[in-house]
């Protein structure tokens, strides 16, 4: 059978559902950004080296594989809400392992259920905003959310940190911030809100078609290539800055860390001013001039160490990247597509947050960790060039 399932009609408001994707990326940017403040404790504790510390980076590649294949099968067959609800249950899971577990390996394997539920949820609320065209122009707004998340990961793990709490509680802490969303998504489950829990696609057949069809598109796959590279620098600023700046420089472990935070600031803000500069800009503009001050940030930081202004600069010029991609798919894809690129793509870009910083870790482990500020200037270039090549396959398809 081909029929759509239909939910029962919702008399909850529109919002509801803006609130919770809103919370879902600041639950995902704290899971995801207090990780840096806490590897020189993690790496203590299990006497790790910049290089070991890699295999709890490598251990998500799985988790995010899985999603990036199946995001747009699931909620086409469950619906977003049960999609989501399985995968924060997952993240929460694997936040807790980590907090309790006394052993390094079974803090790795966990690894793969923390890849999995935030490429699960960073797939499902993309493709939610950008798919309903009432809040299709809060995408910045949406990633300006993630910035929240990732700059409070820091503050709060360096402000507990500095009150005397381990590590693991820390874990515990952002555990149940992650709960508040599992909490929020059963209620859509259990109220039928049906913004989030109606199939998106007629058939499983359809799905897996879209998703072939997607997979064979030279500019869903570039796509996804950019937006892998871009999560992976992210990623590893916010993994590494603190340990470059404290362990590799010298600068106060209060200093550090919150200049970490800073970086995450300097995003935020970015984000929240996305639609301003996008509005007069239009978004090639935006990202044009964006990469420009990313690459001049990273030089800054690489060959001036002793300043503290380049790591929010950085994550300023970082704001637009993301967001102002994903925003531009729709113009670049057919349609019937946009789902399951998007579901794909935003699941591929989280690899970036396992592979990139993984490499900048082994690297680190041979060239000192002076080198990852080195590191991330080619990897902007070939953000350029495959931006670039995005911009001119759209002009000669004629699309904007």
């Amino acid at each position: 059978m081909n029929n759509r399932v239909k939910s029962p009609q919702s008399n909850h408001p529109a919002w509801i559902g803006v609130a919770i994707a809103f919370y879902a990326f600041i639950a995902i940017g704290i899971a995801e950004g207090g990780l840096g403040v806490l590897l020189p404790s993690i790496l203590s504790t299990y006497h790790l080296t910049p290089a070991t510390i890699t295999f709890l980076f490598i251990s998500q590649i799985a988790g995010y594989v899985v999603a990036a294949l199946t995001s747009s099968l699931i909620s086409n067959r469950l619906g977003l809400a049960w999609m989501l609800l399985f995968a924060s249950v997952t993240l929460t899971s694997a936040l807790i392992i980590y907090a309790v577990t006394a052993y390094w390996f079974v803090m790795v394997a966990s690894g793969t259920l923390l890849g999995l539920g935030i490429g699960l949820i960073d797939a499902g609320i993309n493709a939610y905003i950008v798919n309903d065209q009432r809040n299709a122009n809060l995408i910045g707004v949406l990633h300006a959310f993630y910035g929240i998340g990732a700059l409070l990961g820091p503050a709060v793990a360096t402000t507990l940190l500095l009150l005397g709490l381990g590590w693991r509680l820390i874990y515990l802490v952002f555990a149940s911030v992650v709960g508040l969303l599992v909490a929020g998504v059963l209620w859509t489950v259990v109220y039928h809100y049906s913004p989030m829990t109606v199939q998106v696609q007629a058939s499983d057949t359809n799905a897996w078609a879209n998703l072939r069809s997607a997979l064979r598109t030279p500019v869903v796959l570039v796509t996804g290539l950019l937006l892998l590279v871009y999560v992976g620098t992210e990623a590893s600023l916010g993994n590494w800055a603190y340990t470059v700046q404290h362990i590799g420089r010298g600068t106060p472990e209060v200093v550090a860390g919150y200049s970490v935070t800073a970086y995450w600031l300097g995003l935020t803000i970015g984000r929240f001013s996305l639609g301003f500069f996008m509005q007069r800009l239009g978004a090639v503009r935006t990202l044009d001039i964006s990469l420009a001050l990313l690459v001049g940030g990273l030089v800054m930081w690489w060959l001036l160490p002793n300043q503290l202004l380049s790591l929010p600069w950085i994550g300023f010029a970082l704001a637009a990247i993301f967001p102002a991609t994903i925003w531009l798919v729709p113009q670049r894809v057919p349609t019937s597509l946009v789902p399951a690129t998007i579901g794909f793509v935003t699941s591929v870009a989280s690899l970036g947050a396992a592979t990139v910083p993984t490499t900048a870790g082994w690297v680190a482990a041979r060239a000192g960790l002076e080198s990852i500020p080195a590191l991330m200037v080619p990897l902007v270039i070939l953000m350029a060039v495959l931006h670039r090549w995005l911009v001119r396959h759209s002009l000669r398809s004629g699309k904007t």
